[in-house]
């Protein structure tokens, strides 16, 4: 499964919706399972999100705007760490990161991991302890893996050959021993898009168990006195609903562990087998909650490693989509509505937004598929199948492929898209000089800028041209 290179709207060319949508009775209502804990409707058929009516939010800070329930963030943090208390819990930062969400995970007492020289620049600043930090990156470069050392980074996820000899060098130059784990190719199918499965053989991350690239890589790993072997880290994919690839993907990566143990003697003390737990962006998505995948992890884990005869090592996972993702909606304003006329005399509504791929290009990179809501008012029109598309010169240009809205959605409402806490600003662009943005969260009806949004003179301040 692949998006169209020429964007979704491409890929789908028929004017009827999907099989999973169905139209509502009533479409102004909510689904709850798609929305953050205290997101609602009131009276007036207004969206509130942590007591912040969102008329009120866009009134102060303009839209778009991506609305971040704190509650909700904490929430679901808590749960992940509460139903995963015999394994270590990393928030995998990739997801959505700033000096805020930081100091939130690190309070509610979950590890962070980062993934570029950026990402730990924020972990830094946002106080976090170092000891708590994993570093991750296919190609991490000398000044990134300097940093990581001279900060006392808790582990350091080396990715190929060349980072180990990377690694070796600035660790002895600096006299300190550099904690890592090996990110190992498993060899698993992920039931997801191409683009987000990371565990088959064909694509960039890791060492290969299959081709015996792992167990070489941590041979290397464990003759160097530079270096301090943790153990192995397998990640499979991103939006996973089945854990039946967490099962296949244990039993070859603690074949692995146990073949480390029996021929070289070493007992590894620790296992992460990434995050990728799915959310709900739609009716047709089905997550598991955080208990449930914690009793299937830790059986599969533990079955496994009484097989090969070996210790259970320490677990650690990382989700990052499933704490951050349902926690943000994001809130925009709709400029024109059009009918556009189809084949055999159908007909579809095209809804354009005030923002668009430049802060949401999931749906043009992955096919991604949304849902969204009416949030400024209460509507008695019937529902229509409409296409909420942004304001980019990019025909691929959409934000919710096929949805449900009132007939009588008109310019100057508001139209809430949940499920954007993911991906969304962390893959932000100013693709047409639009400038991303700001995260607004909302607690107890009050609202905290946690990301300011850009301005012309921010987009103007990096354009050298002016001052030749």
């Amino acid at each position: 499964m692949r998006a169209h290179e020429a964007g979704a709207l491409h890929a789908d060319i028929g004017h009827r919706a999907p099989p999973w949508l169905r139209a509502p009775r009533d479409p102004n209502e909510l689904v709850p399972s798609l929305w953050s804990m205290n997101a609602k409707k009131d009276a007036e058929g207004a969206l509130v999100v942590g007591g912040v009516d969102v008329r009120d939010l866009v009134a102060e800070h303009g839209s778009p705007a991506y609305v971040l329930d704190e509650d909700d963030f904490r929430a679901r943090a808590r749960a992940f760490k509460h139903a995963f208390k015999d394994f270590d819990v990393y928030y995998a930062g990739k997801a959505f990161l700033c000096t805020t969400i930081v100091r939130w995970v690190m309070e509610e007492g979950l590890n962070l991991d980062v993934c570029s020289g950026g990402e730990l620049a924020v972990a830094l600043r946002a106080g976090a302890d170092p000891k708590r930090l994993g570093f991750h990156g296919n190609n991490k470069s000398e000044s990134e893996l300097a940093r990581a050392l001279d900060a006392g980074v808790g582990r350091i996820i080396v990715d190929s050959q060349h980072e180990i000899t990377r690694l070796i060098e600035l660790a002895g130059e600096r006299g300190v021993v550099a904690p890592v784990m090996v990110r190992v190719t498993a060899g698993v199918e992920a039931h997801t898009h191409e683009y987000i499965a990371t565990a088959h053989e064909d694509q960039k991350f890791g060492f290969s168990i299959t081709s015996g690239a792992a167990f070489e890589a941590v041979a290397r790993i464990n003759e160097a006195p530079e270096l301090e072997l943790l153990g192995l880290h397998s990640h499979i994919g991103s939006q996973i609903f089945d854990s039946s690839g967490f099962e296949v993907a244990a039993k070859r990566v603690i074949a692995l562990h146990a073949r480390v143990s029996d021929e070289l003697g070493v007992d590894m003390p620790e296992l992460d087998l990434g995050g990728g737990f799915g959310i709900a962006y739609t009716t047709q998505d089905d997550p598991s909650d955080p208990a449930q995948l914690a009793t299937e992890m830790g059986k599969i884990v533990e079955h496994e490693c009484r097989a090969f005869d070996v210790d259970v090592p320490k677990v650690s996972i990382e989700p990052g989509r499933a704490i951050v993702g349902p926690a943000v909606c994001t809130v925009y304003s709709v400029g024109t509505v059009k009918e556009v006329e189809l084949d055999a005399g159908a007909a579809r509504t095209y809804v354009s937004v005030d923002g668009g791929m430049s802060d949401n290009i999931r749906a043009a990179l992955y096919d991604a598929d949304y849902s969204c809501t009416l949030a400024n008012r209460y509507s008695d029109a019937p529902a229509t199948l409409a296409r909420v598309v942004g304001k980019h010169c990019e025909a691929g240009d959409i934000v919710v492929k096929d949805e449900f809205l009132p007939a009588d959605l008109r310019p100057g409402d508001l139209v809430a898209v949940p499920g954007t806490g993911a991906y969304c600003r962390s893959m932000a662009s100013n693709y047409n000089h639009v400038p991303r943005p700001p995260v607004i969260a909302v607690k107890d009806g009050r609202t905290r800028v946690v990301v300011r949004r850009e301005t012309e003179d921010d987009l103007l301040l990096l354009d050298m041209g002016a001052a030749e």
